[in-house]
C-alpha cells in the first residue's frame, strides 16, 4: 500500500520502520530537511520536505493516489487539517494522532465530522494499559481480546513455583484451571511451546484466559494478586492524567508529585480525589516522607527517560512495589528490559501497534478481518484476533486437520461472546473471532495460517 506519513517525530519514525517492514511503499513528510536526510538514510522511505497541512505538498508526496495519510506531528490541530486536507485532495483513508484532553470527550464527533479512519491517543492508550496492571500486578503485560472478554498477560515464573519443571500439558490437568500458555520466553529465545515443554523457574511466560480464569490460574500458582490498594506517580503530564480519570471510580488512593506548581494547581481543580504534591520526585527525602517504602504501585512517568528509569531501580531497592516505567525511547528496548523496572510502558510502540493493526486490516480478503493485533515477546511475536468470513477456507474443519504453519497457534475462539480454549475437535465458524499467537512476521488474513 502506499501510505504518507506527516511528522519525522519517534512516532512517525517508529511507523515509517515497521510499515517499511512489511513492504508498504512510505512517503515522509516533515518541516525539517535535516531530520529527514537522516531517517533516509536508514529506511527505504521517501520524502518530500515542507508543511504537511500545504495542498501543493500532500500533492508532491503522491496523495492524489495513495491509500492512507498518517498525521503524527506535535500539534493535533495540524493533524486534523493535514487528514481534512488528504480527504479533498486523494480521497484515501485518514488517521490523525490526538492528545490534547479537551478533544478527548468530543473525539466521536471530530471522527465523525472529519471522516477520519482513526483518532489514536499514544497517552490515553498507555494510561489503559497501566490501568489493567494496577488490576493485576503479578502481570508485567496485559493485552486484552473479544472486547475485554479474554486477556492475553504476561508474567515470570517465580522460584520454587509449582510451574517449575511442569510440562504445558500438565498446567491444565494438574493445576485444574481453563488457561492456554501461548509463548514462553527464555532469555533470548521466544518458544510457541508444544504440549511436552518443559517450564522453568524464571521463564516469562504469556498465557490466555478470561479475568474469572486468570485470577483462578494465579491464585493456583500462589502468585498473590490482589489489586493495588495506592499508588505514586510521579510527574504531572498527559498520561498521568488520563491515567487518574480511569482510576477515579476504584478505591485506589492516588498521590502525583509534580515538580510545576502552576500544573500542580491544574491538576488539583481537574483530579480533586487525587493527593497532588508540589517536589522534585527525584528528591529521596520527599520520596521517603510521601511513604515510598509503604507505596502498593509507583509508576514513574516522567517525560524523561532516564529519570524514569533511575526512580524506577530506586523504587525496586526501596520495597516490593508494583513498578511501571515509561520509556519514550525504542533504541534500547533490549537494555531498558533486562533491568528490574517491572511493566515498562512504551506509548510510542502502542501507537504503532494500533495503527498497525488497521494497516492489517485495510489489507484483508472478504474472508477474514484482522481485529486486533499485539507485539509480543520484544516484537519477536504476534497475537492476532481475526474475524471468520464466511470465504474463510477453514470453516467448520476441525483444528486438527488443519494443516498449520510452523510456530503458530489457535489459542482462543470467541463464539457470542462464549469463550473456547481450542481443542483438536473444535471448529472455526462464520463470524466467530480467533486469536492466532505466531513468531511467522506479517500474517494479513486467516488464511495465511495454513501451509
Amino acid at each position: 500500500m502506499k501510505i504518507i506519513i506527516v511528522g519525522c517525530g519517534k512516532v512517525g519514525v517508529t511507523l515509517a520502520e515497521k510499515l517499511n517492514r512489511e513492504n508498504h511503499d512510505i512517503t515522509l513528510i516533515d518541516s525539517d530537511s535535516e531530520t529527514l536526510r537522516s531517517v533516509a538514510d536508514s529506511i527505504d522511505v521517501m520524502s518530500v520536505t515542507g508543511n504537511g497541512a500545504i495542498y501543493q505538498v500532500q500533492m508532491e508526496a503522491g496523495i492524489a493516489d495513495a491509500d492512507l495519510l498518517i498525521a503524527t506531528t506535535n500539534s493535533d490541530e495540524l493533524n486534523m487539517l493535514c487528514c481534512l486536507i488528504a480527504k479533498k485532495a486523494g480521497n484515501c483513508h485518514t488517521i490523525a494522532r490526538i492528545r490534547n484532553p479537551e478533544y478527548s470527550s468530543e473525539i466521536s464527533f471530530i471522527r465523525e465530522e472529519l471522516n477520519l479512519s482513526l483518532a489514536i491517543n499514544p497517552e490515553l492508550a498507555a494510561a489503559q494499559e497501566i490501568s489493567r496492571l494496577l488490576r493485576f500486578p503479578s502481570a508485567i503485560k496485559i493485552d486484552t481480546f473479544a472486547k475485554g472478554r479474554t486477556e492475553l498477560l504476561k508474567f515470570i515464573i517465580p522460584n520454587h513455583s509449582k510451574l517449575d519443571h511442569m510440562k504445558i500439558m500438565e498446567v491444565s490437568t494438574k493445576l485444574k484451571c481453563n488457561v492456554l500458555i501461548c509463548v514462553v520466553e527464555r532469555g533470548r529465545d521466544v518458544v510457541i511451546p508444544g504440549g511436552n515443554f518443559e517450564l522453568q523457574a524464571g521463564d516469562k511466560i504469556s498465557f490466555i484466559a478470561s479475568q474469572k480464569d486468570s485470577m483462578d490460574f494465579f491464585q493456583k500458582v500462589g502468585v498473590v494478586n490482589n489489586g493495588v490498594k495506592s499508588v505514586m506517580i510521579i510527574g504531572g503530564g498527559k498520561l498521568t492524567y488520563y491515567l487518574a480519570r480511569l482510576l477515579k471510580d476504584t478505591k485506589i488512593k492516588i498521590k502525583i508529585i509534580e515538580q510545576n506548581f502552576e500544573r500542580c494547581n491544574e491538576l488539583s481543580e481537574l483530579l480533586p480525589y487525587a493527593m497532588i504534591i508540589h517536589g522534585d520526585g527525584s528528591d529521596q527525602q520527599l520520596l521517603a516522607a510521601e511513604g515510598i517504602s509503604q507505596i502498593e504501585a509507583f509508576a514513574s512517568l516522567t517525560g524523561f527517560d532516564e529519570e524514569n528509569i533511575m526512580l524506577s531501580l530506586y523504587a525496586a531497592s526501596q520495597s516490593n512495589t508494583k513498578l511501571i516505567t515509561k520509556v519514550n525511547r525504542t533504541a534500547f528496548e533490549d537494555v531498558v528490559n533486562s533491568l528490574n523496572l517491572g511493566s515498562v510502558i512504551y506509548p510510542k510502540l502502542l501507537t504503532a501497534d494500533i495503527i498497525l493493526q488497521y494497516v492489517r486490516a485495510m489489507q484483508n480478503s472478504l474472508g477474514s478481518n484482522v481485529e486486533t493485533l499485539y507485539r509480543i515477546a520484544d516484537d519477536r511475536a504476534e497475537a492476532l484476533e481475526f474475524r471468520v468470513g464466511r470465504d474463510a477456507p477453514m470453516v467448520g474443519i476441525p483444528l486438527e486437520k488443519l494443516k498449520l504453519k510452523n510456530n503458530l497457534l489457535v489459542a482462543c475462539i470467541n463464539r457470542n461472546g462464549q469463550i473456547i480454549t481450542p481443542r483438536g475437535k473444535d471448529t472455526m465458524e462464520v463470524g466467530d473471532t480467533v486469536i492466532i499467537v505466531t513468531t511467522n512476521k506479517g500474517l494479513n488474513d486467516l488464511k495465511d495460517i495454513l501451509k
